[in-house]
């Protein structure tokens, strides 16, 4: 149950009813579930409402909502969670509230851990790996190995250990309102696990001590990192609901530049991948970040699953991957996306269809500076297809799927197979959703739930 804190008298709890009813008819699903006698749902004990996107379906998506008192927790330090988190393989109802942001790079005691903390030890040095490696003398034509290479690895192994913090089945993790509460420089692992719930936290700072140089990614090699803020991979029913994603408060502006390439230490914010299945994704904040959500992490996954539902986010400085989808049944209405260039990130595409999905972005609102293409706001591979209605850029009904295809090679496919019927809380027009980042703010990313 909720603590005392955040009770409410029946007044208060019928003014709260009208008012989620209200925001529901403006702007979608509210963020108050009420029960048979119409009375408010604690947000900690709140599911996923009927038809409210792929992860409705079937069994629905209630996570940690028949904990007991003894598996519900309030933590605030890194081993408070890994504590709570228990072992990823209990199926245990569980109900997590976080309290404040908690700082993944910190050990058991609450000290501060650095990349020197996770490289002591391993004989990796960045100096002597830039040396090993240098294409002058390496070459190009395939992936480090030996010493350096090694050693990398084994430090990377060491952070992942600590910043890694897997999630079980049956799991709710909450932000407790008013706490800024969030994760800073961790990594929620959400693998072959079914129905688990994450509202109301800030995901910031997931940075790779060690990256990994590929010279053979791309014409000129790249620098490639491990750890999205929260991954899926195989896992099912997973409702990610209100919650904020950034880099800050390092941006990729102070990457340095080795090999003259950027050297990358973020990876995804929000990526789901290897057959994960039924997730809706909804009024969250993604902002000033580079490869955002991946869907599907291969051209070869098999069909018939990643099926994902995305709707009333608010995309911000988001360079690519707004998402980027591949082979599953793909549902993105009523979410905001500004393209302007903001702290260094500047757009490449939104949405890119490739490896047969089937992608269908309906009533979605484009902010579009003159110096950005509408051309370039989708993308994808000639297999890919986006059945697209509704769009709006800069408030005028834009046909984007034509716009991409009149300046492409590789044409997006403009018919799907599949029909949303999922869609609770769609806004018939665009216009609707042109306020999500300024008037209806309250209603998107961390921090606003009560």
């Amino acid at each position: 149950m909720a603590s005392a804190s955040h009770r409410r008298s029946l007044r208060k709890r019928r003014t709260l009813i009208v008012s989620a009813a209200v925001v529901a008819a403006g702007v979608g699903a509210g963020a108050v579930v009420m029960n048979a006698n119409a009375q408010a749902v604690d947000l900690y004990h709140q599911t996923l409402a009927a038809k409210d996107g792929w992860a409705s379906s079937g069994t629905g998506t209630t996570g940690g909502t028949k904990a007991d008192s003894a598996h519900t927790f309030t933590v605030s330090t890194r081993a408070q969670l890994v504590k709570a988190l228990g072992s990823a393989t209990d199926t245990t109802p569980r109900i997590i509230k976080v309290k404040g942001t908690i700082d993944a790079n910190t050990d058991d005691s609450g000290k501060k851990l650095t990349c020197a903390h996770y490289a002591s030890g391993t004989g990796y040095a960045l100096t002597s790996y830039l040396k090993a490696y240098d294409p002058a003398t390496y070459g190009r034509s395939k992936l480090p190995s030996g010493t350096q290479e090694k050693a990398r690895a084994a430090a990377q192994k060491k952070q992942a250990a600590n910043i890694v913090l897997k999630v079980p089945a049956n799991t709710t993790i909450v932000g407790v309102p008013g706490t800024k509460a969030g994760i800073s420089g961790g990594m929620l692992q959400i693998q072959n696990v079914d129905n688990v719930i994450v509202r109301n936290l800030t995901f910031a700072a997931t940075e790779d001590c060690f990256p990994q140089w590929d010279p053979t990614d791309g014409a000129d090699g790249n620098w490639n990192s491990n750890y999205d803020s929260v991954t899926l991979r195989g896992a099912t029913h997973v409702w990610a609901d209100h919650n904020t994603f950034t880099d800050a408060p390092h941006l990729d502006s102070a990457n340095p530049k080795c090999y003259g390439r950027e050297y990358q230490i973020h990876d995804g914010s929000l990526d789901i991948t290897k057959s994960s299945d039924l997730v809706t994704v909804s009024r969250n904040q993604f902002t000033d970040h580079d490869k955002t959500m991946l869907i599907g992490s291969s051209d070869s996954e098999p069909s018939g699953k990643l099926r994902v539902s995305i709707h009333h986010n608010v995309w911000k400085g988001i360079v690519q991957r707004a998402p980027l989808s591949r082979v599953g049944q793909i549902d993105i209405y009523n979410n905001y996306y500004d393209v302007t260039p903001l702290n260094g990130y500047a757009v490449q595409y939104s949405i890119n269809s490739r490896a047969k999905a089937q992608v269908v972005a309906a009533n979605n609102y484009w902010k579009v500076p003159s110096s950005v293409k509408v051309s370039k706001l989708l993308s994808g591979d000639g297999t890919g297809a986006i059945k697209g209605s509704g769009n709006l850029v800069n408030g005028t009904a834009t046909d984007l799927v034509a716009a991409y295809n009149a300046a492409s090679s590789k044409d997006l496919r403009t018919t799907v197979n599949w029909t949303p019927t999922l869609t609770a809380g769609l806004e018939t027009s665009a216009s609707a959703v042109k306020n999500l980042p300024t008037t209806l703010a309250g209603t998107t990313g961390a921090g606003v739930l009560s």
